[in-house]
């Protein structure tokens, strides 16, 4: 049966419900009609952002790559802008390509909306990348969010005010006119919600309709104060903050500024906290970006804020949304909105916080380095929430040895996860006389970016420094990781001699990491000089060794590398065993790089197993994943993958050779990795779906009727009715029922 693809797009599921804002809805979608550049301005907490999402939510049916967001709210370094935007779209930093190379060439033939949020602290980065998207990608169009215009060429600027307020004098409008005013609305809404039983009334409206007024319609300041019904009324709430306005306006009744209405807000809730929760949200500022309550513990539980109180403590904090809570693989994650994040640093009492946030990440990434590559996929779930934070600490630190100290120990994130990041943060905080493990982190992604130029004088200071201190577990990891380089540069008699120094030196000891890393150079330069019998004897061991060991990334780059040696020594039987037992790890880990070489072996091995289609598929899916993360062929690996890329076009002839690669380059990745592991069928030519048959399941799925999903997609009814014909027969369904089920059904 043709498989789905999950809807495309990282939109957030919305919390709350969303309300009002249709004349500024409708005036976006002129906008984005007319041009390709919607800034979407106004003040902190005015509701930029939801409108944003709201937006693409109500649109992305008619793209065919989905909306996608992009918050650069949590980010201080312009660098990492295209970092972020990588991130955003799932793309990885994993490879030799520069990240905006990878971004522009992932981008030019989508056709998506980007929203990027919170741009006014990164104005020139955000336009910058923005302008370069816009001009090498036709089909995406952008919504960005900022306090202040991109002043990008071709920028509508769409100017978002507070809600309409309801009319001065409530009593002269009927209870349900009242009740459609916007800014009513968002505190009844938000008030029911908080006390489980609000409703507008004769009693309240006239306190409503005020407060209100009084927040200037701005919506998070109605939120905070709707959420206070729990333990006032509405006439209260109204009369603690005109107490707090007076103060500010030293008693006279003129409007404040909107920045200091929502400020007073603010302040009003920071008063209405206990002590301990005041000093816990003041703490909570620290945090440059998502946090979990392990983080709040160790930062911030101290003195009148007991560790025995943190869940207590955080859950008012959420109720009284002042703290927002987030899903994040299976854990509870937290953040502060960034207007309450500013207005709670500016309570904060120098205790030495800083220092407890800055020894907390210090502490939990020397861990890192020392578990990660044995508990790598634990490790990577803990990191990927928290990296804002450690970017930031990498900032503090930086011309602080502790930096460059910091920068090494993230090894297995720059690997797997950002290796371009980790090169830059490396270069930019060790200085030349670095440490020897510095040295190895810094030759090794060089390696991975097939930069020898780097690598080999890097890694060469690195042996220097090693010698003369005389460290050889980190002596033998230079020697073979410079052997790697210099093979990699050319250098075939200078690998040879630093590998067998590192043999030698790594017989008389016993540590994983320098065994594994010298079978990982013996087997590399072995397939570069065409050993295969060494390769094939080197990888066995490495992967026995990775195996028993519970090192998933060289376990997989183990099996990879024996593979491809068996293929060429015409033992497809075996390659297809290995890549089979790491095409798993690769998934599990999320590694792009070496899931795209595996593709690539296993269509080999079909080929062998005189499996032409499927084999042209696997190839085509391994080129456009190879497209994708900017990934080059090993030499080691070229020779199997042009012999079976021959014979399967000599098989197949030249047309539906071309028609399987291209089948195989639009395969979702999740799609192509279920093809190589025999998941599920080879898609015939009728399936799997199309993005656009995928677009029109998601919303037969939601119930919405053919004529009504024309409107979404712009599409006539008889083209919607002629794609649903399609979907049911391609996957063996009668009913708009079935369909919904197969939507909903989770993925393996």
């Amino acid at each position: 049966m043709a498989t789905r693809s999950r809807r495309p797009g990282n939109l957030p599921a919305e919390a709350t419900s969303f309300v009002g804002r249709r004349r500024e809805l409708a005036e976006a979608r002129r906008k984005l009609a007319d041009g390709r550049l919607v800034t979407v301005v106004g003040p902190g907490g005015v509701g930029k952002t939801r409108l944003a999402v709201r937006l693409a939510a109500d649109l992305a049916r008619g793209f065919r790559d989905g909306a996608w967001l992009v918050e650069l709210g949590k980010l201080r370094d312009p660098a990492l802008v295209t970092h972020t935007a990588m991130a955003a779209l799932d793309l990885r930093d994993q490879a030799a390509s520069e990240p905006r190379e990878l971004l522009l060439r992932h981008l030019r033939d989508a056709e998506l909306l980007l929203v990027v949020d919170n741009c006014e602290h990164l104005l020139d980065a955000a336009a910058g990348l923005i302008g370069e998207v816009l001009r090498a990608a036709p089909a995406v169009r952008v919504v960005a969010t900022s306090q202040a215009p991109l002043r990008a060429a071709g920028e509508h600027v769409l100017p978002v005010p507070p809600l309409p307020l309801p009319p001065d004098d409530p009593t002269d409008q009927p209870l349900e006119r009242l009740r459609g005013n916007d800014a009513v609305r968002l505190f009844v809404e938000r008030a029911a919600a908080a006390s489980g039983d609000f409703e507008l009334t004769d009693a309240n409206r006239a306190a409503v309709v005020d407060l209100c007024r009084r927040l200037d319609g701005l919506p998070l300041a109605i939120e905070l104060a709707a959420v206070q019904t729990r333990a006032l009324a509405p006439a209260q709430i109204l009369d603690r903050l005109h107490d707090r306005f007076a103060l500010l306006t030293r008693g006279t009744r003129a409007a404040l500024p909107r920045h200091e209405t929502l400020r007073a807000t603010l302040e009003w809730s920071y008063d209405r906290l206990t002590p301990a929760e005041q000093t816990l949200l003041s703490r909570l500022s620290v945090f440059a970006g998502r946090f979990t309550l392990d983080d709040i513990e160790a930062v911030c539980c101290f003195g009148d804020v007991p560790v025995e109180r943190s869940v207590e403590l955080v859950s008012s904090l959420v109720d009284r949304s002042l703290l927002q809570r987030e899903p994040a693989a299976g854990t509870a994650v937290y953040r502060l909105h960034e207007t309450t994040r500013e207005y709670a640093g500016s309570t904060r009492s120098p205790d030495g916080l800083e220092q407890r946030w800055a020894d907390h990440y210090l502490r939990r990434c020397a861990r890192f380095a020392a578990e990660g590559r044995f508990r790598l996929v634990e490790w990577l779930t803990w990191i990927e929430p928290e990296i804002d934070n450690i970017r930031a600490l990498l900032r503090a630190l930086s011309g602080d040895v502790r930096g460059a100290a910091l920068a090494t120990s993230l090894i297995w994130y720059w690997i797997t996860r950002a290796t371009t990041e980790g090169a830059r943060w490396l270069d930019e905080l060790a200085p030349a006389a670095a440490s020897p493990w510095t040295c190895f982190v810094r030759g090794f992604l060089a390696v991975l970016q097939r930069d020898p130029g780097v690598a080999v004088p890097v890694l060469e200071r690195g042996v220097l420094a090693a010698r003369g201190a005389g460290q050889p577990d980190v002596l033998c990891q230079l020697l073979a990781m410079t052997a790697i380089a210099a093979d990699l540069a050319g250098d075939r008699r200078s690998a040879e001699r630093l590998l067998d120094e590192a043999v030698a030196l790594s017989a008389d000891r016993d540590d994983v990491g320098a065994a594994l890393m010298v079978h990982q150079a013996r087997t590399l330069t072995s397939l570069g000089n065409g050993d295969l019998e060494t390769a094939r004897s080197a990888a066995a061991d490495g992967a026995r060794l990775s195996r028993s060991a519970g090192d998933l990334y060289s376990l997989t780059m183990m099996l990879l590398n024996q593979g491809f040696a068996a293929l060429r020594s015409g033992d497809a039987d075996e390659a297809e065993r290995r890549f089979v037992e790491a095409l798993p790890i690769a998934r599990r880990v999320d590694d792009r790089v070496a899931q795209c070489y595996l593709l690539g072996g296993l269509g080999a091995c079909a080929a062998s197993a005189r499996d032409p289609r499927r084999a042209a598929q696997l190839l085509g899916a391994m080129e456009g994943l190879r497209v994708e993360v900017g990934a080059i062929v090993h030499s080691g690996m070229e020779p199997a993958l042009s012999a079976a890329s021959a014979s399967v076009r000599a098989a197949l002839g030249p047309a539906r050779f071309e028609s399987s690669l291209r089948e195989g380059r639009r395969m979702s990745r999740a799609d192509a990795l279920r093809l190589a592991l025999r998941e599920v069928a080879a898609p015939g030519p009728d399936g799997p779906l199309t993005q656009r048959e995928k677009d029109v399941a998601w919303l037969v799925a939601g119930g919405v009727s053919n004529k009504d999903i024309g409107a979404r997609l712009f599409i006539s009814e008889r083209t919607v009715e002629s794609h649903v014909r399609n979907i049911l027969t391609k996957l063996g369904f009668r009913t708009r029922t079935q369909i919904a089920s197969w939507v909903s059904a989770p993925e393996s």
